[in-house]
This record gives C-alpha cells, sequence and structure tokens, in this order.
C-alpha cells in the first residue's frame, strides 16, 4: 500500500485550478469580444507594469517565453493598434515596445473581464476565505519578487 503523497496532491490541484482559471478567463475574453488572446492579455499588463517601454527582450524574459513568441504577440497587438514599435534612442538596433492610447483602452476593459473571472471561481468562498486565500497566495509569489520590466 502506497502512502498519500500530500505535496504531490497540491501539486494537482494547483494546476487543475490553473487550467480552470485560465478557461474561464478565455471565456470572458471572447464573451467581451476584447480582440486579445489571454497570451497577449499578459503582454498587455506586462506592459502596463513598465516604468519605459522595454525592448523585446526584455519582454520575453518578463514573459518567460522565446522572443520569436513574443514577436509574433506584438505582431497582432500592433496591427489592431494596442502597441506600436518604437526605436531605442540610444541604440538604434533596439526596438522597444509602448502602450497606444487604444491599448490602454483595452487594459480597462480586460480588466472588467478578469474581475468577473474572478467572481465567478471566487463565487463558493466566503470573504474570509477569500481573505485566507489571498494571504497564502501573497506567501507563495513571495519568491517571484521581478515584476517590473
Amino acid at each position: 500500500m502506497t502512502t498519500p503523497d500530500p505535496d504531490g496532491l497540491l501539486a494537482e490541484q494547483l494546476l487543475r485550478l490553473t487550467r480552470r482559471v485560465h478557461r474561464i478567463q478565455k471565456r470572458h475574453l471572447e464573451q467581451n469580444d476584447l480582440g486579445v488572446t489571454p497570451a497577449q492579455s499578459r503582454l498587455l499588463r506586462t506592459l502596463a507594469h513598465c516604468a519605459s517601454p522595454p525592448r523585446m527582450a526584455d519582454l520575453a524574459e518578463r514573459l518567460e517565453v522565446v522572443p520569436r513568441a513574443v514577436t509574433t504577440l506584438v505582431d497582432g497587438l500592433e496591427a489592431s493598434g494596442k502597441v506600436r514599435r518604437m526605436p531605442d534612442p540610444a541604440n538604434r538596433r533596439v526596438t522597444r515596445i509602448e502602450l497606444t492610447a487604444e491599448g490602454r483602452t483595452t487594459l480597462r476593459e480586460l480588466g472588467g473581464a478578469r474581475r468577473s473571472a474572478a467572481e465567478e471561481i471566487l463565487a463558493p468562498l466566503t470573504e474570509k476565505e477569500r481573505q485566507v486565500l489571498g494571504v497564502l497566495l501573497d506567501t507563495l509569489i513571495e519568491g517571484d519578487r521581478d515584476t517590473r520590466c
């Protein structure tokens, strides 16, 4: 008889919750017809937290993806007018990415879709349980303090 693996069970629960969160957020994005994918949404949110327009390589590192993936995301967002590429004033070989006014508007709309998704996900929890969950999540996230570009 094997002994239970509590950490393995928690890991599986976290993975299942992550998949559920992604599924629900994707549905809310589609319902709001914002014209962005979840990955593009993440890139827009990352840009919003940068003090100055980041380089493509910085975005790739921050998003933990290969640079080619950022290029594809930026291509789509640029085509829809949500971001723009701009040359780095100090190095012409470097391209920086900045939010446009339309991108900022989309970010506000995305916030509403994310809140709706969160309400759906957290509906079974009481206010006290939500507070406890928030503290626990903050504790788990603590090791990932690098939130700026």
